[in-house]
């Protein structure tokens, strides 16, 4: 298996590290709240894909930093939410009790707040051309909304139609669009034409599913102790997955099958593409 791009996974946490949202005193146990769930680890996929993408159109990853942190805030605030008891219901994330558990609903609620409006802050203080970074704030603000992740969750909890092309549109919007976004917003930020654009924008969209498939798939196979995280959630809320819908050897082929697809739909992209390209074989393989 190729290495997964730690060098640029290090940018991003220690970025992270670094913010800072208020110097009031009263707001401390907030920042506390947010700054323990987003701290909390993980391969930080989606800043790492933008700065990936950065770095195939050759760009500095380090000046992409603002955008590319504003992602894994977003990420973070949705994990939150999507952990309350009136969504998921779960107790363990990251190998840590939820943000809920450990500092109450309501607080847990705030937290995510705060990290989605920090989020964007930190997004406009991305260094570029303006029109560029408004383009690539668009392309995230769009990513979480009603036709993106929110959208999406919203899908999952009033359910749809058990059939292949509803939980693809599920997953395209809940999962897929963000990581698009990941990938878009570098785009955004960057002077190349459209057209030598789209293959990582292809790249992008399959690379989303191939997310998905192997979340579905690790939600069946892997233990509380690999996922950080309760196993086995979609079925006892009775969630359409890709292993309920296909079975899991089927499941599997499909992962093998989008991985493929992804892989070559970035075959014709110009640029250095190899970070990208590790990021995909890491999702296919990941175990957790």
């Amino acid at each position: 298996m190729s290495e997964y791009p730690d060098d640029l996974r290090a940018l991003v946490e220690q970025r992270l590290e670094q913010l800072a949202y208020s110097p009031r005193p009263e707001t401390a146990g907030l920042e506390e709240a947010m700054r323990y769930s987003l701290l909390a680890g993980g391969k930080r996929i989606r800043p790492v894909l933008c700065l990936a993408t950065g770095r195939a159109l050759g760009m500095d990853p380090e000046q992409l930093l603002p955008i590319a942190c504003s992602l894994e805030l977003i990420h973070t605030y949705s994990l939150i939410h999507d952990d309350l008891p009136a969504m998921d219901d779960d107790d363990l994330r990251r190998g840590r009790p939820t943000s809920h558990v450990a500092h109450g609903e309501d607080v847990a609620i705030l937290a995510g707040d705060a990290l989605f409006a920090e989020a964007i802050r930190l997004a406009c203080e991305q260094p570029g051309a303006p029109e560029r970074v408004l383009a690539a704030v668009r392309e995230i603000a769009a990513a979480t909304g009603v036709d993106g992740m929110v959208g999406g969750q919203y899908f999952d909890v009033v359910g749809g139609d058990e059939d292949p092309d509803a939980l693809r549109l599920l997953h395209s919007l809940k999962t897929g669009r963000l990581i698009a976004a990941s990938v878009g917003s570098a785009l955004a930020l960057s002077e190349r034409p459209e057209a030598a654009k789209q293959p990582y924008r292809d790249f992008a969209a399959e690379l989303g599913l191939l997310f998905q498939i192997v979340d579905d798939i690790l939600d069946v196979t892997g233990s509380d102790a690999e996922l950080g995280k309760p196993s086995g959630s979609d079925e006892r809320h009775g969630k359409v997955t890709y292993v309920s819908l296909y079975g899991l050897p089927r499941a599997r082929e499909l992962a093998v099958d989008s991985h493929r697809e992804a892989v070559g739909l970035l075959a014709g992209a110009e640029g250095d593409t190899g970070s990208l390209l590790r990021i995909a074989d890491f999702i296919v393989t990941r175990t957790s």
